[in-house]
């Protein structure tokens, strides 16, 4: 690898919270904001607006379209009042 051309690569806190939920990883980012760690070590803090916690997809609560209803909906409008 080349010198210096490469950013740094260390600990950073993503803090999602509107789930209160914080975890370290590794990254290239730099938050502006330190935060003290469970090691006792400051890290920078990335406030991030949503995680695994807190997206619809993994917490169950996506919206799933009623597409039966959807499939009705569409025939009665263009049927044109005939029914087969």
């Amino acid at each position: 690898m080349k010198a210096n051309i490469h950013p740094d690569y260390d600990y950073v806190v993503f803090r999602d919270k509107s789930a209160g939920l914080s975890f370290l990883m590794r990254s290239t980012r730099r938050g502006s904001q330190t935060v003290e760690w469970t090691d006792g070590s400051r890290y920078p803090v990335i406030d991030v607006e949503v995680s695994s916690v807190s997206h619809p997809f993994y917490t169950g609560r996506a919206r799933i379209l009623d597409t039966a209803g959807q499939v009705e909906k569409f025939r009665r409008r263009y049927q044109g009042g005939e029914s087969r």
